[in-house]
């Protein structure tokens, strides 16, 4: 594993890869519950985030989830 980057939200980011999108996730203070994730063009969906792993030069979109009424 070694700092490599992805881009997050058109901004370029440093991570740990290969990482899955659930530690990539907490490593920027992001609980997963609380987003919705595009990866590389394709929606994810909450149950894959342990599953689907990161590498160089993938982006990502984030999306936090605002609950109120």
């Amino acid at each position: 594993m070694e700092q490599q980057s992805v881009t997050a939200n058109g901004r370029e980011v440093k991570a740990t890869l290969p990482c899955t999108i659930t530690e990539f996730l907490l490593a920027q203070n992001l609980p997963p519950k609380s987003v919705v994730v595009e990866h590389n063009g394709e929606a994810v969906a909450p149950s894959e985030f342990t599953q689907r792993t990161l590498g160089a030069g993938d982006r990502l979109e984030i999306v936090r989830i605002v609950a109120g009424g």
